[in-house]
């Protein structure tokens, strides 16, 4: 039987937003227009080479109910929590920080000159697994698995690839895809994925064509159902970020950084947070 491609079936524009300390940056899920794709709740691009705009990075703020990705393409990110948690977040590093019930914890840049570029990415987490107790993943780039194909390479920060290659994160009940893709000029990608997984292109630099339709910088395309994708780099190539995951088909009821499944649940993360539970 044939393979389906995916079609993208919706695009997205990235609109400036501001978080932490007036961090300035590109909320391309988690907006009105877009308020989220199961079980993707935010996607956040950050970048800037102007120390000002990202110098009082993301000071104590609690969480409970989801998962966030945060993944450093330049700069470095040191992170600390409530729990006496703490790491350092460089160029290429991953880390998969599961909320669970609940901590209060930062990010805070390194260094006052220079560039600092990445994402984060917001996951829910079923039901059943809201009060986790919290957990980390991190992952220093070199452990991070490099494919490379002629006129693409790939990195693997979670899922499978074609020729077999896992990324090192493991564990996450939506069973994600998390790969970030570099064309060459009209380098191909075909890659599977699961049939029942969400999933989307989000393109930060050049521009890639997937079907009759062409992301180009700061969009996002929504990917229709199908056995996989196939994408093309544009004139001067692309850098994409692929990322798929399982629905949950469940409520979501969100309020700032608490996300649950009912009103009650919402209203008992606040007044654990407020009365020092977390």
């Amino acid at each position: 039987m044939a393979q389906v491609n995916r079609p993208i079936i919706r695009t997205v524009r990235g609109q400036p937003a501001s978080d932490g300390a007036g961090v300035k940056m590109l909320r391309i899920i988690g907006t009105q227009a877009f308020p989220d794709l199961d079980p993707f709740l935010m996607l956040d691009e950050f970048g800037s080479d102007d120390p000002d705009a990202y110098i009082g990075g993301f000071p104590d703020h609690p969480h409970r109910g989801f998962e966030t990705v945060t993944y450093m393409l330049e700069g470095r990110m040191r992170h600390h929590d409530n729990k006496g948690n703490s790491g350092d977040l460089g160029p290429g590093s991953v880390q998969w920080m599961t909320a669970g019930s609940g901590l209060i914890h930062s990010e805070m840049p390194l260094q006052q000159h220079g560039m600092m570029r990445g994402f984060q990415l917001w996951v829910n987490l079923p039901a059943r697994e809201k009060m986790t107790p919290p957990r980390y993943q991190d992952i220093a780039p070199e452990a991070v698995p490099v494919v490379t194909r002629p006129g693409l390479t790939m990195k693997i920060l979670t899922g499978t690839s074609t020729e077999g290659v896992s990324g090192p994160v493991a564990g996450i009940a939506t069973q994600p895809v998390y790969f970030d893709v570099e064309l060459e000029a009209h380098g191909l990608l075909v890659e599977p994925l699961p049939r029942g997984h969400n999933a989307f292109f989000y393109c930060y630099e050049g521009d890639i064509r997937v079907g009759s339709t062409t992301l180009r910088r700061g969009e996002l395309g929504v990917l229709g159902a199908g056995d996989r994708v196939v994408g093309e780099g544009g004139d001067h190539g692309a850098r994409v970020l692929l990322v798929a995951g399982r629905p949950l088909h469940e409520p979501i009821e969100r309020h700032g950084p608490f996300v649950m499944n009912t009103r009650e649940e919402i209203r008992q993360a606040f007044a654990d947070f407020h009365a020092g539970r977390f």
